[in-house]
């Protein structure tokens, strides 16, 4: 098989381009026509490949989504408009009003809100475990619950699980494991060898190439029987394993509006080509950031995986071949310090995207969980002291300078 990056160069639609262009053009587009009424027929009922409506396929977005079947390994891929409507659309799929998601309250905020805000008031329940904890993991699952649910690095707590051992516990009990894996992307783990039913991306993040555009991905990586989801099931009898992403495409997803724009797709497909390239580079400044910052005076505790002291650095470097992402947070003496630090900085920006080109710095209880009760931060391991931080690919010196300048005063 040939590398990722020369798939994420040279993969894509298949056969050539009808003007021979290098890479799928821009279809900004809604409306397709057919040969004939019953060509049209066909396509709308399924039985014949052929975009009808650019809300359900579009062949710039598909093209965006056979290099990521391709760069995953997975069975199927669909490209959604961001990385929460890949959360919100597979939750949809796969519960129902009475059913159970078992998941873990160290969750990015966003999310959180999403199961306990949205989907909630719905009929959808919550169980919160310990997801480093099997047999928490195994006694919160019954027969209504419909997926267990947890992120490959929990955003900002850094957590690692072991995914292999959580997806057998559900494997065993016939329950899917989705994942959340955009903080590490195929790139860093390849989800499908590990047991994972279904990852999810935001590809607004690595894979957009520099906070370009919205997006999210939703890969099914043929690991699960559908037939025991109780949602998909009948599908699976009439499609098999195409059950849970037919299924999305055919009723959620189409029904929900969720679709990608046909130029983020393209900015996207082109983030791919060097993704690779910027993931080597932005895991190894944070390795960097997070040794100077363990030696820091200032800094009261460091917290990244890739640390020998980080209680997950042995599950991680097995889970993730020995690279631990872009993402760390640091304690300062209390959040006036925080602050502080932050308004001192020149090179890293105050902004709350991760993995874009540049390094960015937030203070997540003020920010992205300002929602929550200083009692629900707490729970979820949120502290007015921490700070995150996500490595962009500048010169690591030039980081490390601007953070010591910063320090002094902080």
């Amino acid at each position: 098989m040939k590398g990722f990056t020369t798939r994420a160069i040279h993969g894509g639609m298949p056969g050539p381009e009808a003007h021979g262009a290098l890479r799928t053009p821009v279809y900004d587009t809604v409306a397709y026509e057919h040969e004939d009424a019953r060509s049209l027929q066909l396509a709308f009922e399924g039985r014949k490949p052929a975009h009808v409506y650019s809300r359900i396929t579009n062949p710039t977005v598909q093209d965006l989504e056979q290099k990521l079947r391709l760069l995953s390994g997975g069975m199927a891929v669909l490209a959604v408009s961001s990385g929460m409507a890949a959360i919100s659309n597979t939750v949809l799929a796969l519960a129902e009003a009475g059913a159970n998601i078992v998941t873990s309250r160290h969750l990015f905020g966003n999310t959180i809100s999403l199961f306990e805000k949205t989907l909630a008031p719905w009929g959808l329940e919550v169980r919160y475990v310990d997801m480093t904890d099997p047999d928490a993991v195994e006694q919160a699952i019954d027969a209504n619950t419909r997926a267990l649910y947890l992120e490959s690095i929990t955003n900002p707590q850094l957590e690692v699980a072991d995914c292999a051992l959580v997806a057998e516990i559900g494997t065993g009990r016939n329950v899917p494991l989705v994942v959340d894996n955009t903080l590490m992307t195929p790139y860093l783990f390849a989800t499908a060898g590990a047991g994972v039913a279904v990852e999810l991306l935001s590809s607004t993040k690595y894979i957009s190439g520099g906070a370009t555009s919205l997006g999210g991905i939703i890969i099914d990586n043929g690991t699960f029987d559908w037939h025991h989801a109780p949602r998909l099931a009948e599908g699976a009898r009439r499609t098999g394993p195409m059950a849970f992403i037919g299924g999305l495409r055919q009723e959620v997803y189409r029904d929900t509006g969720a679709c990608l724009a046909p130029h983020n797709a393209y900015l996207q497909s082109l983030g791919l080509e060097t993704m690779g390239l910027r993931i080597d580079r932005s895991c190894a400044n944070a390795m960097r950031i997070a040794r100077y910052l363990a030696e820091h005076p200032a800094v009261r505790s460091v917290h990244y995986p890739g640390l020998p002291d980080s209680p997950f650095h042995d599950t991680a470097r097995r889970q993730f071949g020995g690279r631990f992402g872009g993402i760390l947070t640091f304690d300062l003496e209390d959040r006036s310090s925080c602050f502080s630090l932050m308004d001192r900085l020149r090179v890293i920006r105050r902004a709350t995207n991760i993995n874009d080109n540049k390094t960015l710095i937030l203070h997540p209880h003020s920010t992205i969980f300002a929602e929550y009760t200083d009692g629900e931060k707490k729970a979820m391991d949120i502290r007015p002291t921490m700070l995150r931080l996500s490595a962009g690919i500048e010169d690591h010196d030039d980081i490390l300078e601007d953070l010591e300048e910063a320090l002094k005063t902080a």
